[in-house]
């Protein structure tokens, strides 16, 4: 138990990169585009993400919202820049990789705590979490530098009629998704690095495996 405190640590720094990749994935502002014509888009600003767009509207767009407007992105919807389509699978797969990461974990963990001295078990599933996390912080890490870099270079998407958005903005910035998505991915390496450096202390018992 004295020996496994890094991997105690990589636990927290896994599971709170989990919980930020979950958070970036589910944010809408992943792009924050600034508009010149507030004819629909009333406060100027429309905000993109990986599942829709979003922006404030005073006039009756979308039935039952007068304020709000969103549009859900559809696969059917060619003019969708790739990157967004990317992001949406790869994180997805960061969701699950980083669960599966945290599951090997939590089990090597419990063999540590309970005493359960099998080091090859021990060692193999602290391995396997930091591929996990390794692979989960990867798939993180292309859906925010592809976006970060198409914001950037001010690229626009050229959205169909019923989305209400220009197919240009006049400016646009980095979303709060993206400083998560960050953050997300450097705990997950960190998380990763932290469970290949363990290994299983030298023990004075010889039936140990």
């Amino acid at each position: 138990v004295s020996t496994s405190h890094l991997q105690l640590a990589t636990f927290v720094l896994g599971t709170v990169g989990w919980i930020l990749c979950t958070i970036a994935m589910g944010t809408v502002e992943w792009r924050v585009w600034h508009v010149d014509n507030t004819t629909i888009i009333s406060s100027g600003i429309a905000w993109v993400g990986i599942w829709k767009v979003c922006f404030i509207s005073y006039l009756h767009v979308s039935p039952g919202y007068k304020e709000q407007f969103c549009h859900k992105f559809s696969g059917y919807d060619s003019s969708i820049p790739q990157e967004i389509y990317v992001a949406q699978g790869l994180m997805l797969i960061a969701m699950f990789m980083g669960l599966l990461g945290l599951t090997a974990t939590i089990f090597a963990l419990r063999n540590v705590y309970m005493g359960i001295t099998h080091k090859t078990l021990i060692t193999r599933f602290f391995l396997v979490g930091g591929f996990f996390y390794v692979f989960a912080g990867l798939c993180v890490l292309i859906p925010v530098s592809w976006n970060f870099y198409s914001v950037t270079h001010n690229q626009s998407i050229p959205f169909p009629l019923s989305y209400y958005m220009p197919s240009s903005p006049a400016s646009q910035e980095a979303g709060a998704a993206i400083p998560i998505g960050i953050v997300a991915v450097i705990l997950l390496l960190l998380s990763g690095t932290f469970s290949f450096s363990y290994r299983f202390p030298v023990a004075a018992n010889p039936i140990m495996k």
